[in-house]
């Protein structure tokens, strides 16, 4: 029974379907279903029950499916033991922030997969919240302020942040002071979220409005810069602007809580050796440059 059959198989099983596991996979989707034909012709069972929507797994298949997955991590073990020390192998599926990752993680990235030559490093840059569990991610990395799930989270580092405006919009608008005169202004978001704020020592929860919104930072930065409103943005994203002077400061009386930058994993006993090592060094990359800008 061949071992990326198997792996093929939990990457269908996990996907819910043949293209998502190919993308997965990084291969082509022809090749996914050969490598499940092979595998149902060597158990003499059907696995997958194939429709238009996708797979779904057969009573035999879900049964099957968590002693293929228990198989697939032990060889990886296997494999890493009988390594030279230090030596990764295998495949390793990242979930980076687009405004943040390319700058600051993938530098960290490219030395873990040359010292690594063995190992396959897929980085996946976006600003979307990527499910780890349902998307086959081995680990995340993420900014801000973590929101409450069932994933082990490890802080690499600390982000600190802003409000900020344009000039042109404080001249129209003002400058808020408050946290009441704050939630009246126009908010630029990423989404529906809370801002929340410092007052003195306490952590204070805001709602603000506002008619722009982007999954991504740099957009909001942009936007910022046009005059369309307040956001709350970390300093890695702005400092050209506060250099230019293309946005100021405000609520400087009540700043965004200092936030992190955490890896994040599903959860289970023992995180990866592969996950272990890139939480490490990552952690040694934030320690030499301990407020990214």
């Amino acid at each position: 029974m061949d071992i990326e059959d198997l792996r093929t198989f939990v990457e269908v099983a996990d996907a819910g379907g043949v293209t998502s596991a190919a993308l997965r996979l990084g291969i082509s989707k022809s090749m996914v279903s050969r490598r499940l034909i092979r595998l149902e012709a060597e158990l003499g069972t059907q696995l997958l029950a194939r429709t238009t929507r996708g797979a779904a797994l057969t009573e035999a298949g879900a049964t099957f499916r968590d002693y293929a997955a228990r198989v697939c991590a032990e060889i990886d073990v296997a494999r890493e033991t009988i390594l030279p020390a230090g030596e990764l192998c295998g495949r390793l599926r990242i979930a980076a922030p687009l405004s943040f990752g390319p700058t600051h993680f993938a530098p960290v990235l490219a030395d873990m997969a040359r010292r690594h030559p063995q190992l396959h490093i897929h980085t996946s840059y976006s600003d979307r919240f990527v499910d780890l569990v349902a998307e086959g991610f081995d680990c995340a990395i993420r900014v801000g302020t973590l929101q409450d799930s069932s994933l082990i989270a490890r802080r690499i580092g600390p982000l600190h942040g802003k409000f900020v405006a344009s000039p042109d919009y404080i001249r129209t608008y003002g400058s808020p002071e408050t946290p009441e005169e704050l939630v009246a202004h126009q908010a630029l978001m990423q989404g529906m979220e809370t801002w929340q704020l410092m007052d003195g020592d306490r952590i204070m929860t805001v709602n603000p409005r506002g008619r722009f919104k982007a999954d991504s930072g740099v957009a909001l930065a942009v936007a910022a810069a046009a005059g369309l409103g307040i956001a709350a943005l970390p300093d890695y994203l702005i400092q050209d602007y506060m250099a230019s002077g293309a946005l100021v400061p405000v609520m400087t009386r009540h700043p965004p809580p200092p936030a992190g930058i955490f890896i994040v994993r599903p959860p289970g006993q023992h995180p990866a050796r592969k996950v272990r090592i890139l939480t490490e060094m990552l952690i040694e990359c934030f320690e030499q440059a301990p407020d990214p800008a």
